[in-house]
């Protein structure tokens, strides 16, 4: 008979195995999926996990979908590590685009190259007011961050359905509802030719950077930490938890505003009803895949830029419908907190009660 035992303290272990044995349980669950469809297993995880690395080109798409999660992930482990619950990251990153799609709009064939940088600096702004909205509820009505931050994401949806189907679309666009292509001078900067990364690559890699240096070296990412772990903590140490909550959501709501204005001024180009690709919830994953640790949100991004690259080919190749990707982010996501109880926990393997007691009878 087995039981779980409580450990004596958190298994470090056990912390960094867990992901990887819910890896593997999501990859044995997927070729039971593919084989319970029909489908050849090995071709299945085929097209998730080699396909998106097979060529040079493949790489920069998987670091193209990787960039948006990995900067929305760095800003919800800030919230998270905080205890402050950011689940409407996606809204963010929708009125981040917004943002920088208008500026964007304004720009003509006059415009020099100085408005990349207004765009990224309207993406982040977009973020970080939409987020403040969440933190005033917060902060004055003491109203659910988790219900607000995910209420909005319908908001900001709405509001980028009414500029793209309204003010904002493209007379010349034969009723599409989306708006002109952008100039090419608002275009986010190409770090290579033959492929779409763009600097937004070297732009993720340095939060990740500046994430370590301020939660592991700043006194202001220490006191967050200590109002996550340990409220009472902070507050007996004197760390404000207004500022706490102000400041997660401020950085958390600018990297989703940031990634937002990326992915408009960068691969698609222009404001569409589509620009809401989930990358906001699957950044919770990629975060809690990572430990909130900056380098493991590196790997993690990696990881889920795969399901979805998987996903989209798995259509075209295989026939099975795209919304395979949700499924695996879904199975990895369970599994690792399913995996997570061993960090706490210990299975012990205890003989019968019965057999206990003839023993101690027979003795």
């Amino acid at each position: 008979m087995l039981k779980l035992e409580a450990r004596p303290q958190p298994s470090k272990v056990w912390t960094y195995a867990s992901p990887l044995l819910a890896l593997a349980v999501t990859v044995l669950v997927g070729v039971i999926l593919f084989s319970s469809l029909g489908k050849d297993p090995v071709r299945g995880l085929q097209v998730f996990f080699w396909e998106p690395i097979k060529t040079q080109y493949a790489i920069g798409e998987l670091v193209v979908k990787a960039t948006p999660l990995l900067l929305i992930a760095l800003g919800l482990a800030v919230c998270f590590r905080s205890n402050v619950w950011n689940i409407g990251a996606e809204g963010q990153f929708v009125i981040g685009a917004v943002a920088a799609g208008g500026v964007a709009l304004l720009a003509d064939k006059s415009t020099g190259p100085w408005i990349v940088p207004v765009i990224l600096l309207a993406g982040v702004a977009g973020g970080m007011l939409w987020a403040a909205l969440v933190a005033l509820l917060r902060d004055k009505f003491n109203a659910s961050e988790i219900l607000v931050s995910l209420m909005l994401v319908y908001v900001g949806v709405l509001v980028l359905g009414y500029l793209v189907y309204g003010p904002w679309k493209d007379p010349m666009g034969y009723n599409f509802p989306q708006t002109r292509n952008f100039d090419v001078v608002t275009q986010i900067p190409k770090l290579m030719k033959g492929s779409r990364m763009n600097i937004g690559v070297i732009i993720a890699l340095v939060g990740v950077a500046a994430l370590w240096i301020f939660l592991f070296r700043t006194r202001a990412g220490f006191s967050l930490q200590v109002g996550g772990l340990a409220p009472a903590a902070a507050r007996y140490a004197g760390f404000s938890s207004r500022k706490a909550l102000w400041t997660a959501l401020l950085v958390s709501g600018g990297a989703a505003g940031l990634a937002g204005g990326l992915e408009v001024a960068g691969p698609i180009g222009q404001l569409t009803p589509y620009v809401p690709a989930g990358y906001g919830f699957a950044a919770i994953i990629v975060a809690y895949v990572g430990r909130l640790h900056p380098v493991g949100m590196v790997l993690s991004a990696v990881l889920m830029s795969m399901f979805y690259i998987g996903g989209e080919l798995a259509q075209s190749r295989l026939g099975l419908p795209k919304s395979l990707t949700g499924v695996f982010q879904g199975l990895l996501l369970f599994a690792l907190l399913a995996c997570d109880t061993l960090v706490a926990y210990r299975i012990r393997r205890v003989r019968h009660q019965s057999a206990v007691v003839h023993t101690v009878a027979g003795a």
